[in-house]
């Protein structure tokens, strides 16, 4: 796999969402006869059956989107280390997320900003996931090509999906509500799938100067969707 640059979706990816789409949640069944436990059992199937689990679980329940618990976000344990081990490794990295204005402020605040070459969100550039212009626009950014590139991303209708479409190579997270899409799926278009970022460390870990693709390929079976 010869790779220069790694590309990072940022919510389930790089940051745990969890308690923030939680306590969301909460706010919008307040005061209905909605339980928790029926919101997360019916975005859970609808996540299984290839939707936006989390926004078609609120259109279902009729529900109002109330506001992101910003406040909730945290980094994934192994974020950090996992970031700071690839740019030992003189790996040039980069964002392509659909997020808020103020996304490199949140990154600076997390403390992982200097990490990245390229921060490509879609309220500054004005396009989203799953459309091929943001990833066009973030190889731009970093002047290089799709196929010397990689993507990680928890979601595979926004991260994996296109970014195979244009030619980079993919690592699909299982993380979030996004690990329960349909993994039958993932086999056919995601390069690696892995549980977690350290998963991922661990991918190019094994990765030697010397080593072909081929070989890379066949030490990394276990990191494969069987």
């Amino acid at each position: 796999m010869d790779i220069t640059w790694v590309f990072f979706d940022i919510g389930s990816t790089l940051v745990d969402e969890t308690e923030a789409y939680n306590h969301r949640i909460r706010d919008m069944i307040s005061g209905t006869d909605i339980t928790f436990k029926a919101f997360d059992k019916k975005r859970i199937e609808l996540t299984r059956s290839g939707y936006d689990g989390n926004s078609q679980a609120i259109k279902f329940f009729g529900l109002a989107k109330t506001p992101w618990h910003s406040e909730d976000e945290k980094l994934f344990a192994d974020t950090k280390q996992t970031l700071d081990y690839l740019k030992r490794c003189k790996y040039k990295l980069g964002v392509i997320a659909n997020q808020t204005l103020g996304v490199s402020e949140r990154l600076k605040n997390w403390g992982i900003l200097d990490c990245f070459d390229v921060v490509a969100s879609s309220a500054e550039l004005g396009v989203s996931k799953p459309d091929a212009k943001i990833f066009y626009k973030a190889l731009e950014m970093a002047d290089y090509r799709a196929e010397k590139a990689v993507m990680v991303g928890d979601r595979l209708d926004n991260d994996i999906i296109p970014a195979k479409a244009i030619g980079m190579k993919t690592i699909w997270i299982r993380s979030g509500l996004a690990k329960y899409q349909d993994t039958m799926f993932a086999e056919s278009i995601a390069d690696y799938v892995v549980d977690t970022l350290s998963d991922v460390k661990n991918i190019f870990m094994q990765r030697d100067k010397k080593e072909t693709e081929n070989l890379m390929f066949n030490t990394l079976t276990k990191y494969k969707m069987l």
